[in-house]
């Protein structure tokens, strides 16, 4: 990834997070879970759209993406990457975690 790629992915990331945060001010008595689940079904549509495939079936780059499914397991892929990466995969009230 170029610098500039990381630069939109960290922006376009931190704008998802201030969205949520700021619906979630502004809706004080709304369910934060609710509005995670719009946004994540916001991401959903957005990246389904951004990663249809060029429309070649000669395409390498497009190969994995060039099914449904493909796209499917692509984005399942970077869910659990981005998940792992996060600082809230871990929390201290996740069943099973560690109590001293």
């Amino acid at each position: 990834m170029s610098a500039e790629d990381n630069t939109l992915y960290d922006d376009a990331a931190d704008q998802a997070v201030r969205l949520g945060n700021q619906m979630a001010e502004s809706h004080p008595d709304a369910d934060v879970w609710d509005i995670a689940d719009g946004i994540l079904a916001g991401a959903v549509h957005y990246w389904l759209f951004a990663s249809k495939p060029c429309g070649d079936p000669q395409c390498e780059d497009c190969a994995p993406l060039s099914t449904p499914e493909g796209r499917i397991a692509e984005m399942k892929r970077l869910v659990e990457k981005f998940a792992q990466d996060s600082d809230y995969y871990h929390t201290p009230e996740d069943l099973l975690s560690g109590r001293a």
